[in-house]
């Protein structure tokens, strides 16, 4: 079985799934660290049927999937589809259902819906006990040249390399996490405006967190388009209890995402440095609506992600 959708890159062809193996002289080469390789592995999809894909989660603690794996693992099912070369990702929108079961395998069942002169179009429906959980539209476009336009990212957003890593910074609430902290982390994240715990009783308009995977990934644009998608869904709907001065660690609201959209505008790395500059847009109704832009450390705005999700009070 061969890596992710080949077609997509005219590097990845070179690449098969042996040679992403754990012993494998390209990863010991590349230096990637063993959660990030775990990602690489959860996101190629076994083949089972035309158009037909099956799924695993990560043997962890979880009550339920984590939707970014599902997004994820989803575009790879569409992107694998895509029979003509050079069509990239440009939007995906998605909605999740039920809680995916984190015990038992996803089936990701692929609809053509249609591929034209630029844009091809595919639905994906992720499917566990004979029920759907998630589904998900992508449309992939070959690169056409057009005007050019972007918002601009803060200014003042400390460099990453100053701020803590994950560890560091909830050290001092490793008793309070438990496993959770010293979990295997795919993705370094960094807080840009302080720790999470800190900020009930602070209401604040939004968050900027700097994230990339954590190693070196290969050069291969589906890969990084998933491994985003993946990442996007850690930290925006909690973006959404900010103005009231909330946090998701306090226990005090119930939340799960609903749905989930993305805009990837330019070409981008994920094992390079990204700015997730997060805002709140709305909440009402038990719901909570946020946006975030992503940006290059150079200040380019690489993708668009706005996600709605639940965000009960807990009685």
């Amino acid at each position: 079985m061969q890596f992710l959708a080949e077609r997509h890159s005219t590097v990845s062809q070179y690449f098969t799934l042996q040679q992403f193996d754990t012993q494998s002289l390209y990863w010991q080469h590349r230096g990637m660290a063993s959660p990030l390789q775990d990602l690489v592995t959860l996101l190629d999809l076994e083949a089972i049927e035309v158009n037909i894909f099956r799924g695993q989660s990560p043997d962890e603690n979880r009550q339920r999937a984590f939707g970014g794996q599902v997004a994820g693992q989803a575009l790879v099912a569409a992107s694998r589809t895509i029979d003509e070369p050079g069509r990239h990702v440009h939007s995906l929108h998605a909605y999740f259902l039920r809680a995916g079961d984190p015990g038992v395998p996803i089936l990701y069942e692929v609809d053509r819906i249609r591929d034209g002169k630029s844009f091809s179009t595919r639905r994906v429906v992720a499917i566990q006990h004979g029920k759907d959980i998630f589904n998900l539209h992508a449309s992939f476009q070959k690169h056409e040249e057009g005007l050019e336009h972007q918002i601009s990212m803060m200014e003042d957003t400390p460099e990453p390399e100053s701020l803590p890593d994950f560890k560091t910074r909830m050290e001092p609430y490793k008793e309070k996490l438990g496993e959770w902290y010293d979990r295997p982390r795919p993705i370094d994240q960094r807080y840009a405006d302080g720790d999470p715990f800190r900020r009930k009783g602070n209401p604040m308009p939004g968050q900027r967190v700097w994230i990339r995977a954590d190693g070196t990934l290969p050069d291969d644009d589906v890969l990084h388009a998933c491994i985003v998608t993946y990442a996007s869904d850690m930290t925006l709907l909690d973006t959404a209890l900010l103005p009231h001065g909330l946090a998701w660690t306090d226990g005090s609201v119930q939340m799960a995402s609903l749905d989930h959209a993305m805009w990837f505008h330019r070409p981008f790395r994920a094992d390079e440095w990204l700015l997730y500059q997060q805002s709140s847009i709305s909440t009402s109704g038990s719901r909570g609506l946020a946006q975030g832009h992503i940006f290059t450390k150079d200040g380019k705005l690489v993708v668009t992600v706005v996600q709605e999700g639940l965000t009960r009070l807990a009685k």
